[in-house]
């Protein structure tokens, strides 16, 4: 069914909402959008369930005034910060030979059950690494294909269920509902990477403004995920600290002379002035050189982190394409550059999410990766196969020829597009009636069925009489 999607990505400074649906052609089409501060969250986590009710409620509010659509269902992201993801496999028998989307969706419900799930956590994504038919190599897609034996390797992403209840308690406040939960990090993989990157192998890492997330990528699935509380605001705290300046005017000095780039001879005489804290009448000379030292080592120390995580957890030297970063503090100049260094000269590349086009916000920044992530993970009908939070298949759709309906002027809410049905050239033809064919016209009877037709009219004249 076409459901009227409301998207929220929950994020560090602010919270978007975006409400969409797929039109004929299952193409996204935006119906609103609304944005505002973040109150009520501290570093991914809700911290007073009261305020950040309030802040989800103005940005939907805000991208409902734009249209009059009943929302159906609510996708929401949630932060890496309290989630644990761990292996599992399963695997079925094929009675029939044939692989349908029920003996995946079996296996991959074997494989969740085979998990070790903590008690005190939910299960937010079943991601297959890779499928096995009897004693085949890897599969990527099973669907139609003949085997005895399914085989399913997965990434089970779950999350603190206290956490998830707060998110809820939260949009309940709101007057809305969570039909989905969606790891932050895997929605912005899906609106940054390419096919390449997934297949090869790939790693995106989200700078926000008080988090930093990440996750893997191998064979279009997920292999591992991270998380650190640190982000973009934490540089200016530092340039606060260390320059006693109002963190208002720290913000200012790292958006305006925040660059990695600049050597030091173009910044070594240079001074700027900056207000003191306590006395914002009173300000004193700064060397463009400290800031740039400031910055620099918070930027070196995050991506030195991540670093030293993915060489721990053994996924480092399998990072094939090499690193996409994205999030507000990527548009950092420099960052790129210092990156490659710090990841011994793997491609490093600064990448905008897929833009949908609409008349109401452009999604061609970094920053809005997540919220275009939850839309794809929603509405878009080349998904893998994947169980959701709700442990419930996500498969592709079904969509030949859609593309060639033309519909004008008609109530398509109780019609399935999935399957085109077969149009019949006579209006005033009637399906129902058994005696005709698909055509149309009467089927022609050979001398045994007309034989059989005569003896019934026979029998029933003599019953009669």
């Amino acid at each position: 069914m076409n459901k009227t999607l409301l998207a929220i990505d929950i994020g560090s400074s602010y919270i978007t909402a975006v409400i969409a649906k797929n039109n004929l052609d299952y193409k996204i089409n935006i119906l609103g959008t609304g944005a505002s501060k973040s109150d009520g969250i501290n570093k991914g986590v809700i911290s007073n369930i009261e305020d950040a009710s309030n802040s989800i409620r103005e940005a939907v509010s805000i991208a409902q005034k734009n249209t009059t659509e009943p929302i159906e269902s609510t996708v929401v992201s949630i932060t890496g910060a309290y989630t644990k993801c761990i292996r599992s496999s399963g695997s079925v028998n094929i009675p029939n030979g044939l692989i349908t989307e029920n003996e995946i969706n079996q296996v991959l419900q074997m494989a969740l059950y085979n998990a070790t799930i903590i008690p005190e956590y939910d299960v937010v994504h079943v991601i297959p690494i890779f499928f096995k038919i009897d004693d085949s190599a890897d599969v990527e897609n099973p669907l139609n294909m003949n085997g005895s034996r399914l085989e399913v390797s997965v990434f089970v992403v779950t999350a603190k269920k206290t956490a998830l209840t707060n998110i809820k308690s939260a949009m309940k406040m709101a007057n809305l509902s969570v039909t989905n939960f969606v790891l932050d990090p895997y929605a912005s993989a899906i609106a940054v990477l390419d096919e390449q990157q997934r297949n090869f192998g790939a790693t995106v890492i989200n700078i926000g403004a008080t988090t930093t997330q990440y996750v893997c990528y191998k064979g279009s699935s997920l292999i591992y995920n991270g998380f650190l509380p640190v982000g973009s605001n934490h540089i200016t705290n530092d340039l606060s600290v260390m320059l006693h300046t109002p963190p208002v005017a720290a913000e200012k000095i790292k958006t305006e002379y925040g660059n990695l780039l600049r050597s030091l001879e173009e910044i070594q005489n240079k001074k700027i002035r900056t207000p003191r804290i306590g006395d914002e009448k009173i300000s004193s000379e700064v060397s463009l050189e400290h800031v740039q030292t400031i910055i620099h080592a918070r930027v070196e120390e995050i991506l030195t982190l991540i670093k030293s995580d993915l060489k721990k957890s053994g996924i480092y030297e399998t990072l094939g394409t090499g690193l996409v970063l994205t999030g507000g503090m990527s548009k950092l100049e420099g960052i790129q550059e210092l990156a490659t260094l710090i990841f011994d000269n793997l491609p490093v590349k600064v990448s905008n999410p897929v833009n949908i086009k609409n008349g109401y916000m452009s999604f061609e920044d970094q920053k809005m990766s997540t919220i275009v992530g939850l839309l794809l993970y929603s509405l878009d009908p080349n998904r893998n196969f994947e169980l959701d939070s709700n442990k419930a298949l996500i498969k592709k759709r079904k969509i030949d020829d859609l593309s060639t309906v033309k519909i004008e002027s008609q109530d398509l809410s109780g019609l399935d597009l999935s399957t085109p049905k077969p149009q019949v050239a006579k209006k005033n033809i009637k399906k129902e009636d058994p005696k005709l064919d698909d055509s149309g016209k009467l089927p022609t009877l050979n001398k045994k069925d007309k034989s059989k037709g005569v003896n019934k009219i026979w029998n029933a004249i003599t019953e009669w009489f």
